[in-house]
């Protein structure tokens, strides 16, 4: 560990860079597009103002920054939105990384989708080496689905899902857990998707952006929702880590994996391993804090990694020990007012 002042020298290739409290970093979550094809309720406003698409990373600018990031240790890598596989030609940024996984300096190359796009690109993400992925899926009523993502069609979802699985994906589904919306169908959820082989994790909201109406009015405590699961089901405690913040427990009666992220009522962020980047080149060390780092200007001002190098190096030094978030009725603002979609989920 360095002192405050002291930059780290630059790592060997393939050590992870660490970051004041001595965490390696070695996952990046990669947004590739602020734009969605849905509008979910606790997500973004219906009437969002998206990026002028200038504004954007191209491919080739994203490809760049996450091989930058391989060089300098970070062996997992999440491409994000809003929806990705909405934006045009994605697929070539994908086969593009595979050759990190080819190389063996990546571990894992994966995304998160809402499945709406799923069916025309599964089998090339299987190709590209794309082993898992997840899939957010907040009920399995098409009405309330229509009602929680504003525009989505779940049988458009859940045809990507057989898409996926065919191709030999395996599947997490991501479900947020709203208060009086979804809370009634989470053992339906987990039953679903355990019964089809994939895992479950439940998520708190999270108070990024501006949206219609209050968070509070939808938060629902993960701690409320595992203690009613216990009453009716065996949960075990895993070990189990894939990059990410989930806690993990094996349901004795379905043999399926059920994940936590409880960012409002437990954090997770002493173990955190991650950073991410923007669409527009901006790096947030914190999910849940403003400062970012801008690596577009490097990128664009030079064909040479040395400046874009540094700048990550700098930003790491900046990680903070944890976010701030709150949600409560004397909160009515977010903790941060930029929407998940811009950050990447």
């Amino acid at each position: 560990m360095w002192g405050e002042k002291t930059l780290p020298t630059l790592p060997e290739s393939n050590r992870p860079l660490v970051d004041p409290f001595g965490r390696g970093i070695t996952y990046l979550r990669v947004s590739v597009t602020d734009r969605c094809d849905f509008r979910c309720v606790y997500c973004m406003s219906e009437d969002m103002a998206f990026l002028p698409k200038r504004d954007l990373l191209s491919l080739e600018e994203l490809d760049r920054i996450c091989s930058v990031f391989v060089e300098n240790g970070v062996r997992k890598l999440r491409i994000t939105g809003g929806e990705p596989l909405v934006r045009r030609d994605i697929m070539t940024l994908f086969r593009s990384l595979s050759r990190h996984l080819d190389s063996g300096a990546l571990d894992e190359l994966t995304v998160t989708t809402n499945g709406s796009q799923l069916a025309r690109h599964a089998a090339e993400l299987a190709a590209c080496g794309v082993k898992r992925i997840n899939v957010s899926i907040d009920t399995l009523d098409a009405a309330k689905f229509h009602s929680i993502t504003r525009w989505g069609d779940l049988t458009k979802v859940m045809a990507g899902l057989d898409a996926a699985q065919g191709a030999g994906l395996k599947i997490k589904i991501n479900t947020v857990a709203l208060k009086g919306v979804n809370e009634d169908e989470i053992e339906t959820l987990m039953e679903w998707a355990h019964g089809r082989g994939m895992d479950l994790t439940l998520i708190e909201v999270m108070p990024l952006g501006e949206i219609d109406g209050q968070r509070i009015d939808q938060f629902l405590p993960l701690s409320m929702v595992r203690a009613r699961l216990a009453e009716r089901y065996t949960l075990n405690e895993l070990d189990d880590r894939t990059g990410g913040p989930a806690r993990y427990a094996r349901v004795g009666e379905t043999g399926g994996r059920l994940g936590f992220i409880t960012p409002m009522t437990h954090n997770f962020c002493e173990s955190c391993n991650r950073v991410r980047l923007t669409c527009t080149g901006q790096l947030f060390m914190c999910l849940g804090q403003e400062d970012a780092a801008d690596l577009r200007a490097p990128v664009r001002a030079s064909s040479g990694n040395e400046a874009l190098q540094q700048a990550i190096i700098e930003a790491i030094s900046r990680k903070p020990k944890g976010h701030d978030f709150i949600i409560d009725r004397r909160h009515a603002r977010p903790a941060v007012s930029r929407h998940m979609s811009l950050t990447g989920g």
